[in-house]
């Protein structure tokens, strides 16, 4: 996940240099078309070093992108888990499951999957998430507002499902020909742009 109001600002956190041989990371991001991204993740049963190992790689992206959450199917794994930062605190949640949910929140959202746009996007304010860390302890988390969000729109990813499918008739009408470039030739260079809930365009 992308936002529009501040989560960028992890840009600054670069991937280390360095890091792998000739500078080529083993995975790459995954945009809008690519089947990957509609299917539902497999629950993860075992967490090894491999697992801890992803988990350090899905940072590297998500610093380099920048963005501040990243869920596995966006890299091509199939695998029940997602890293985020939120607060300058950075975290794994693996097999995660919203248990509760409250309120609503209009929030100009944007994801590292379908790049260059942001949509004005209804979605509960408040969210209680249950999942594992990476030590394979049980965590419970009481998320509010851009938090909640991202959690949200992370899990919506390990269930296959884009945040394209919570927009209004009037945003899919207004991003249609930004969408089919996106899935026809890949992410483009210019400038992003805002889509409100009226289908209202911004830069």
């Amino acid at each position: 996940m992308t936002s529009d109001h501040g989560g960028r600002a992890v840009g600054d956190r670069g991937a280390r240099a360095g890091r792998y041989p000739g500078g080529v990371a083993p995975y790459s991001l995954r945009y809008l078309g690519d089947p990957v991204l509609q299917q539902r993740t497999n629950d993860i049963t075992e967490i090894d070093d491999r697992l801890i190992q992803l988990a350090d790689d899905m940072f590297d992206i998500m610093y380099d992108a920048p963005g501040i959450g990243l869920a596995a199917p966006q890299i091509g794994v199939q695998k029940r888990l997602f890293v985020y930062e939120h607060d300058d605190e950075p975290g794994v949640l693996i097999n995660p499951s919203v248990v509760e949910s409250d309120g609503q929140w209009v929030f100009s959202e944007g994801c590292l999957s379908i790049p260059g746009i942001y949509f004005e996007i209804e979605r509960p304010k408040q969210v209680m998430i249950t999942g594992v860390d990476l030590d394979g302890n049980e965590v419970r988390y009481e998320a509010d507002e851009l938090q909640a969000r991202l959690f949200q729109h992370e899990l919506d990813h390990l269930n296959g499902t884009l945040m394209v499918e919570h927009l209004t008739d009037e945003q899919r009408k207004a991003a249609k020909k930004h969408l089919l470039e996106l899935r026809l030739n890949g992410p483009g260079t210019g400038p992003s742009i805002s889509i409100a809930a009226d289908g209202t365009v911004s830069d």
